[in-house]
């Protein structure tokens, strides 16, 4: 159930908090080395006279290195704080790329170094600024509401993330534009853990234990899911060139990226813009029935403008099934792990995109470009069963103590007060 939110409960309120609008734009230039890091690797590999096989090798690698990276950083920024994790991870990251830059791929084992470092040291800013948010924001509808932008604002990244490269490529060259890139990312990175609320942040006290996050089952439980959400995604990505090359077209595949990511603005806008009652859990299974519902169109694979228009439908409930999952990640991670636990998200999520990126492949080629999309809707669907299938271990547990059973946002009937397990000290 949804009711309108009242005009001073806008993303401008979330934004005119103190600290939130440096926060939010110092996550997203952090953010940008990696949200641009395949393209920029790509670029630079064709510039060197490197083979397509071998720029997907290293994107290979830095995609499995930052899968791995970023929950074991996400760890350690809960035990040890923000800025002692990720400014050095930033640095170290953006060093790794820079030696990419510099030695080019005349040495194979030197350039698949440098991108596993870089991979590797990915800083966890996107888990950060969730687990900052409730000291920043306090009410939980607030919270809430910026999971929502925060998700809107990924697809702004994406979306000008590779403009930015291109345009830095055409006045200079690849190799300056990945300089150029993570030294952006570094100075995000430092915007971020120079400010009050990251310096002050620390996580609650947490049980030792060697799974950390994951000894939640109802975490454990959107994970899976997620991974086929991401699964979903990916298999686009590549069907979609697919279908370009069907039409003789290839510009085609930039409008059906762009309708994509319209549409997920769209809907991250529109779901930010209402107060939702209810459990999110709930929710969750209702957004994600709804997105896999319209992957399937996608299948029918019309003349350009009506699959434009497919793209932008099947992009409508991303964002808002981003903004409700980081939601439910936060209700059930095990007290002190909520940024191990939103990075683990992130790689599920990663993973899965890239898995659905090399099952559409093959699709393509033994079945066309239908069966491509195919897997998309496949995705989508699996999904939906997956959350169905835990919905039991996804009720937030009412005993104290079991994971995921404290409240991680408490309104009084007074002031608003925030009872999240991660706190502001001063």
């Amino acid at each position: 159930m949804a009711t309108e939110a009242p005009a001073r409960g806008g993303y401008l309120d979330i934004l005119r908090a103190p600290h939130a609008a440096r926060l939010l734009a110092g996550t997203l230039v952090g953010r940008l080395p990696n949200g641009v890091g395949p393209i920029a690797i790509t670029l630079f590999v064709r510039d060197q006279g490197g083979s397509y096989t071998l720029a997907g090798g290293l994107i290979a690698a830095y995609g499995v290195a930052t899968a791995i990276g970023q929950p074991l950083l996400g760890r350690a920024v809960d035990l040890k704080g923000q800025p002692r994790v990720q400014l050095p991870a930033a640095v170290l990251s953006a060093l790794g790329m820079a030696l990419l830059a510099l030695t080019g791929t005349g040495h194979l084992g030197l350039a698949y170094a440098a991108v596993v470092v870089a991979g590797l040291f990915t800083p966890p800013l996107e888990g950060g600024l969730r687990a900052l948010w409730p000291s920043v924001l306090g009410r939980e509808d607030r919270v809430h509401r910026a999971y929502a932008m925060d998700a809107v604002a990924q697809e702004v990244m994406f979306t000008v993330g590779p403009l930015l490269l291109t345009l830095l490529v055409s006045l200079w060259s690849p190799a300056a534009a990945l300089l150029v890139i993570n030294l952006l990312g570094v100075l995000g990175a430092l915007a971020v853990v120079l400010s009050e609320p990251s310096r002050t942040w620390r996580s609650a006290p947490r049980e030792a234990h060697w799974l950390g996050a994951l000894r939640s089952p109802g975490l454990l439980a959107l994970l899976g899911s997620f991974f086929f959400v991401g699964l979903a995604l990916g298999s686009i990505t590549v069907a979609a060139v697919a279908y370009a090359d069907d039409r003789g077209t290839p510009s085609v595949y930039g409008w059906l990226m762009a309708a994509l990511g319209l549409g997920a603005l769209l809907g991250g806008i529109t779901y930010g813009t209402r107060q939702w009652s209810g459990a999110p859990e709930r929710r969750l299974r209702v957004l994600v029935l709804l997105l896999a519902a319209c992957y399937l169109p996608l299948v029918l694979t019309p003349g350009p403008v009506a699959m434009a228009g497919l793209a932008a439908l099947a992009g409508v409930f991303l964002a808002p099934v981003l903004a409700c999952a980081f939601i439910v990640v936060d209700r059930h991670a095990p007290r002190g792990t909520v940024t191990e636990a939103f990075s683990w998200l992130v790689t599920t999520f990663g993973v899965g995109s890239a898995l659905g990126s090399a099952v559409a492949g093959p699709a393509v080629e033994l079945a066309g470009t239908v069966a491509g999309f195919a897997v998309a809707g496949a995705g989508g669907l699996v999904a939906l069963l997956v959350l169905l299938v835990t919905g039991r271990v996804l009720q937030v547990p009412e005993t104290p103590g079991t994971p995921g059973a404290e409240p991680r946002h408490a309104v009084g009937a007074g002031a608003p007060t925030s009872v999240h397990t991660e706190k502001n000290t001063h």
